[in-house]
């Protein structure tokens, strides 16, 4: 899964959260999903910086 798509699940669950009557079980499944997707979006951040460190020290990927 991309950031993007990761990121934009994320908003999705928020608001989904956000509704006062969801069920606990929902929102523990729901908190569970963002979890795993919040470790993704880290690893996509990691990686990027990764390549732009790489770019501003050889000048290159």
């Amino acid at each position: 899964m991309k950031f993007e798509e990761a990121y934009s699940r994320l908003n999705e669950i928020s608001k989904e959260m956000e509704n006062k009557d969801l069920p606990l079980e929902r929102a523990v499944s729901l908190y569970s999903e963002a979890a795993r997707l919040v470790e993704t979006c880290k690893g996509e951040i990691a990686s990027a910086k990764l390549e732009i460190e790489k770019i501003e020290n050889n000048g290159t990927v």
